[in-house]
């Protein structure tokens, strides 16, 4: 669940800091003559940004994912593991139609792999160090599978679409709330004064956290389909005793930085409301629709 993570959470900043700084400047004429709000102008405003904030997070996606985990690209085999990895995702990928992404691997004891980049033929794949040395190579060939599933798909780039609507509305609802508050609690009667910027900023990253509910809804989706790729470019039966294996190993705690749980092949067991925000299903599910499937 490590590509999500990181992604939202770069994102949330972007958009926090660019906020504040708009707010010191006074950018940002949404205000009518009257000192109103000029919805159309506002919604306008918070679309340019919103969407800029995803399409930033996206693009630095790559490098901060590598930054994080610390992962090491694979530029020239060292051993027959490597070159076997390097290998599986270059046939992998031709299968897929897409560019040989970067190969590489960090340094985690966990079981775990991701796939992030702003392009689909820019991309870069992952696996930990703990997933290599512990799971069979079909196992390990369809987790690459799923990785590049994700990237063929697209996912990333739709990922940042939805981001971005979601942004959209968010800073657009901050400042109505912003406005109704400077204007009711604070009184202020021409524009508007320093509680505006206080509530949008506040209004914002509470918004902002319950509404990437939305997007964790559209990972978990993603997951089954990526879980399918992981069958149809490894194998059907490497793809479902991965999922086994990493349904034994998750009641150990997580090593994954918390800020790129949600660009992983797995995420911990998450019950109620932090359900809600999980961006993985359950790996029940995940293997009872392998089996399930035609």
């Amino acid at each position: 669940m490590f590509r999500i993570g990181l992604f939202l959470l770069t994102n949330i900043a972007v958009i926090a800091l660019a906020t504040i700084v708009m707010s010191f400047l006074g950018v940002g004429n949404y205000l009518d003559e009257a000192g109103g709000l000029d919805l159309y102008q506002l919604l306008i405003f918070c679309f340019i940004f919103g969407m800029a904030g995803s399409f930033i997070s996206l693009l630095i996606s790559k490098p901060m994912a590598r930054w994080t985990t610390k992962a090491k690209v694979i530029k020239e085999p060292t051993n027959a593991t490597e070159r076997w990895l390097v290998d599986e995702v270059r046939k992998m990928s031709n299968e897929a139609g897409i560019k040989m992404p970067d190969v590489a691997i960090f340094p985690m004891r966990q079981a775990n792999a991701f796939a992030t980049g702003w392009n689909k033929d820019k991309a870069l794949v992952a696996v930990s160090s703990g997933m290599l040395e512990r799971f069979t190579k079909e196992e390990v060939a369809a987790v690459m599978g799923h990785e590049i599933g994700h990237v063929a798909n697209g996912d990333m780039v739709t990922l940042a679409l939805i981001q971005g609507v979601v942004n959209t509305f968010v800073m657009f609802f901050a400042r109505i709330i912003g406005y109704a508050v400077d204007k009711i609690v604070f009184k202020t009667e021409r524009g508007v004064g320093p509680g505006f910027y206080i509530t949008v900023i506040v209004a914002q990253i509470v918004l902002g956290i319950l509404a990437s509910a939305i997007v964790m809804w559209f990972s978990r989706k993603r997951e089954f389909v990526a879980d399918r790729d992981g069958a149809k470019y490894g194998s059907r039966q490497g793809m479902i005793s991965a999922l086994q294996r990493l349904k034994v190993e998750s009641g150990a705690a997580s090593q994954m930085p918390e800020s790129m749980a949600a660009f992983g092949i797995t995420s911990g067991k998450l019950q109620g409301l932090k359900a809600l925000f999980a961006s993985h299903p359950p790996l029940d599910d995940r293997i009872r629709a392998l089996q399930q499937a035609v």
